[in-house]
């Protein structure tokens, strides 16, 4: 691919005043923000440039800029979301304000581009068809930064698969890069997550109208979807008719089935040399992701920087925005324009839960740091001593036809984020082991992973493990989770290792560590039928009774205090 960095004597004159301005959406968005900076420039907008796709496929796009004389990095900026609220004012004014052109282009198939919109497919061809485009205009200097978040991480990560050379700067917030980790977990259906998903791809690039009716109509009919036998279709009621990806992406649960053949940009993270910031919250349905994206582009070498927030998938966006895209203009400023002086001096920052404070660190997770197992033991206890040998330990029942639910955590829905589990405790379908007060504070800095030696009267459960902070009072608050899955022989004993994601957490002293088992959390995961058969296809469910064993181990990075 031909690189192309016109000086200003090369480009034809180009006259911003000819343009309109931005939305009044935007700028009365804009207007009601706080804690952002003040706008250097005042910002005109090019409304609806028809850009060729990879196959001609017109992509409909609009153009935010400085109206100011000179020279301008650009942003390009590819949503399947539309280009009305929120991103007109959150990417296209905000960052136009501050010294960037700014291409805010509606991807094939949605927000009146044309094509047809397939999941993940056509997100490279078309990104570099876009920079072809973006060669030819007058006013790019061939300065280029990608910034977005969720899909709009995707489709960075797939033009930086082959990256243009004008590609000097990445941000991906709360970031996708593995579609099917995004539906799939633990040999589990990501079921809300996948309904969400549907609803936001399906309504979202036709305005803000038409996805606030479908999302208040998922959430009437949500229960009767995520109960229904089978499972297959029945979202088409909700969603107001069938999604054909939807159904391929629920029915191929396999990440080695074909299906799914270049759908991860993994490997791009892997061989990248482009600068890339990443965003993500401690419960955003994509930190994992994120957090894979950091471990991959340190291994390689590439110059990277991580912010991990008290926030959720849409949080992070909302709440959290100001330091959010501080940071993202601070990482652009340095990359695009030789200005690193908005930058911070370590690479890593994280919001610890528990202490309610920021903390800088030079790595993540941070050295040193020691693995320490907590065991469970007879009357709920929960210890640092490991027994001797396996034995039965505790049991419970878990009927789908009364599936336990999901509470907090990492979701899409407002419901995610730390929650008091106290309700979900008290079923009988959920196990807790709990420790000492804490003589003094104790930091959880890193991954969380449980080690787990399960028995079952089918042979075939889901199960999923929670670390709680228990206060003096007793009020059980989630820290982070996770999902297995076992399939084994009845009445055997099958051991399995549940990744718990990853956090940064001090309980205090006087507090608890609280250790939860349980067989599932719906509609978060589709219900596991007990039998073996797909969740997605099963219309015969069973009770299971699922027997823990004394040999399990949940298992903490405990960081030093600073």
């Amino acid at each position: 691919m031909r690189s192309h960095t016109p000086d200003a004597t090369s480009r034809p004159a180009w006259t911003p005043s000819a343009a309109g301005k931005p939305p009044l959406s935007a700028r009365l968005t804009r207007a009601a923000w706080r804690g952002l900076p003040r706008g250097r420039y005042k910002v005109g907008r090019e409304r609806g440039p028809a850009v060729p796709a990879a196959d001609g496929s017109p992509l409909i796009t609009d153009h935010y800029f400085p109206r100011a004389e000179g020279d301008f990095p650009t942003l390009l900026v590819r949503s399947p979301y539309g280009r009305g609220l929120p991103w007109s004012p959150q990417y296209g004014l905000l960052f136009a304000e501050q010294g960037f052109h700014v291409v805010l282009q509606s991807c094939r198939g949605t927000g009146g581009s044309g094509g047809t919109f397939d999941l993940w497919r056509n997100e490279a061809a078309d990104g570099h068809a876009t920079v072809s485009w973006l060669r030819e205009q007058p006013w790019f200097d061939g300065r280029l930064g990608t910034v977005g978040p969720s899909y709009l991480g995707y489709v960075q990560w797939a033009l930086a698969h082959d990256a243009p050379p004008e590609l000097k700067a990445m941000v991906v917030q709360v970031g996708l890069h593995d579609p099917h980790a995004l539906f799939h977990a633990g040999g589990a259906l990501r079921l809300e997550n996948a309904l969400a998903v549907g609803v936001g791809l399906t309504y979202q690039h036709q305005g803000m109208a038409p996805f606030l009716k479908a999302t208040l109509r998922l959430q009437r009919r949500l229960r009767d979807v995520t109960t229904a036998r089978p499972l297959r279709g029945a979202y088409a009621a909700a969603l107001g008719g069938e999604v054909p990806w939807l159904d391929d992406v629920m029915t191929h649960p396999d990440a080695d089935d074909p299906y799914w053949h270049g759908a991860s940009q993994a490997q791009t993270a892997q061989r990248l040399r482009v600068p890339t910031a990443l965003v993500t919250g401690w419960y955003d349905v994509l930190a994992d992701q994120t957090f894979e994206q950091y471990e991959r582009l340190r291994r390689t070498g590439c110059e990277t920087t991580l912010l991990v927030g008290p926030w959720t998938h849409t949080s992070a966006l909302q709440q959290g925005w100001p330091q959010v895209f501080a940071e993202s203009l601070a990482w652009l400023r340095a990359h695009l324009c030789a200005d690193p002086s908005g930058l911070r001096p370590t690479p890593v920052r994280v919001h610890v839960g528990g202490e309610d404070a920021w903390r800088d660190l030079d790595d993540w997770p941070p050295a040193p740091a020691a693995a320490a197992s907590w065991h469970p033991a007879p009357g709920g206890h929960l210890v640092r001593h490991a027994a001797t040998g396996s034995a039965p330990l505790a049991s419970f029942v878990h009927d789908p036809d009364d599936p336990t639910p999901s509470l907090g955590g990492p979701l899409l829905s407002r419901t995610a984020g730390r929650r008091d589990n106290g309700p979900l405790e008290a079923r009988d379908d959920v196990l807790t082991f709990t420790g000492p007060p804490l003589t003094e504070p104790l930091d959880v800095l890193g991954p969380v992973v449980a080690r787990l030696t399960v028995s079952t009267d089918t042979g075939h459960v889901h199960v999923f493990t929670r670390l709680c902070d228990v206060d003096p009072q007793g009020r059980s608050v989630n820290v982070c989770d996770g999902l297995g899955r076992l399939d084994g022989n009845p009445h055997e004993p099958s051991r399995t290792t549940v990744p718990m994601g990853a956090t940064a957490h001090r309980f205090a002293a006087g507090h608890r560590i609280r250790w939860q088992l349980s067989a599932g959390a719906h509609p978060r995961y589709a219900t596991d039928p007990g039998t073996g058969a797909s969740p997605v296809d099963a219309t015969a469910f069973t009770p299971v009774r699922v027997t823990l064993h004394t040999d399990s181990a949940l298992t903490l990075m405990h960081g030093a205090a600073p």
